[in-house]
């Protein structure tokens, strides 16, 4: 949360001083440089900020590039002014490209964000299935998923439950969904519920235990994770359903 914060706020800060510093640097040289030029730099320097920041930081960007074209590149120069209509239709392509070149950038990081997270997700689920076939003591397995739910879902504690079910707490679905009693949690707006959620482990069908986690307050883990997290639950239930009987899911 704080390193999003925190980048989140140099993309700001970028958005306001990069297009200023950028259209500064290109005065000396605007008698010899035509605007659509200058225009295409800004453009770049839209599109740096939205890869590193978001799509309001990209927005803001693109406005500030618009808005010092205008003031220094166009005469007359230091004025909010635009007399000739070609630099009035380059700063509003400038303004319109920047923003939609700003969102695709965007979009880009985040595909990219997504590719690198599926990586890791999928190195999870080859580790513990390699684990599965090699493990003679499945319990092993059921170790090893702990950690990994630790870590991918942000928990503070998590433990393994053998035998029948009892209570009712709050339970993480196999398609990835959390029901509070007979009502479906929040999760993508409330984060997980602050108290114990199980995550039971199923092996063809038969509950095999369950996992009794304790998240972080706050804590939004993404419908990515919790279906990665529904996986490897299950992982370790093939792995217990291979040296005792599963039980019936109350």
């Amino acid at each position: 949360m704080v390193r999003r914060i925190t980048r989140d706020g140099i993309a700001m800060v970028a958005a306001l001083a990069v297009p200023l510093a950028v259209t500064s640097l290109l005065v000396p040289l605007r008698s010899h440089f035509s605007n659509t030029n200058a225009a295409l730099v800004l453009v770049v320097a839209v599109v740096a900020v939205a890869a590193f920041g978001n799509r309001l930081a990209g927005a803001i960007a693109a406005l500030s590039a618009a808005i010092w074209f205008d003031f220094f590149l166009t005469l007359p120069y230091e004025r909010f002014t635009i007399t000739r209509s070609a630099d009035v239709t380059t700063a509003v392509l400038l303004l319109v490209v920047g923003l939609a070149v700003s969102q695709l950038a965007v979009r880009a990081r985040r595909l990219e964000v997504i590719a690198i997270t599926d990586a890791g997700y999928l190195a999870q689920i080859h580790d513990t299935a390699e684990l599965v076939q090699s493990a003679a003591n499945p319990h092993a397995v059921v170790e090893q998923v702990r950690g990994q739910l630790s870590s991918l879902l942000q928990l503070r504690g998590c433990r393994f439950e053998y035998g029948t079910l009892m209570g009712h707490p709050p339970r993480l679905e196999q398609d990835g969904t959390v029901l509070s009693g007979r009502t479906r949690w929040d999760v993508d707006r409330l984060g997980l519920p602050a108290e114990e959620v199980e995550l039971r482990a199923y092996a063809n069908g038969r509950f095999c235990g369950r996992f009794m986690m304790d998240p972080v307050p706050g804590t939004v883990p993404s419908l990515q994770a919790r279906l990665v997290a529904v996986t490897l639950a299950n992982q370790a239930g093939a792995a217990l359903n291979t040296t005792r009987p599963a039980i019936d899911s109350a």
